[in-house]
């Protein structure tokens, strides 16, 4: 069974994210979604509100394309999170060459970890390569139309959560 691991804060998941997963699942048995607790990042959402976003947006997905899709937090190493979901595979999106830059040296890093897990690179369509869950919030903020880069459910989460639904 080949088993792929997408980590991310997924704070919110946004039509980007679905987009690689849904690509992702083309090239495995088992897609499962590492939900990151990184409270470095200050995330909007609580590791639970995040854990049950990307559950209920993937569930119709994993139904279309027949693809066992898990949401597991957590908060070690990636290569440790992989090895824990017995992942052979990490995908990763990349949005743009600055991605690129750091996602380049963190496959090195993992490389040198574990050399038996491979790293695999989706480029995200172009109607999503600008979305970026910090600036999905800041439009947000800002009174901005989100409706573009989020589902209609995520929408009004976010919205709810900036006491303007």
């Amino acid at each position: 069974m080949r088993v792929g691991l997408y980590p991310g804060t997924f704070d919110p998941i946004t039509l980007g994210h679905l987009d690689i997963i849904r690509r992702a699942c083309v090239l495995v048995d088992r897609l499962v979604i590492g939900v990151a607790i990184n409270r470095d990042k200050g995330p909007m959402f609580d590791l639970e509100e995040r854990v049950e976003m990307v559950e209920a947006e993937c569930a119709a997905l994993a139904t279309q394309t027949g693809v066992e899709i898990l949401v597991h937090p957590f908060e070690n190493l990636l290569i440790d999170c992989a090895r824990d979901v017995d992942a052979q595979i990490i995908v990763r999106g990349l949005r743009a060459v600055a991605d690129f830059e750091y996602e380049y040296q963190m496959v090195g890093m993992n490389r040198q970890l574990d050399d038996g897990i491979e790293t695999v690179f989706l480029m995200a369509e172009a109607q999503h390569q600008a979305i970026a869950s910090k600036l999905v919030k800041e439009i947000a903020r800002l009174d901005g139309d989100i409706s573009k880069f989020v589902t209609p459910r995520v929408n009004s989460q976010l919205l709810a959560r900036l006491g303007k639904a």
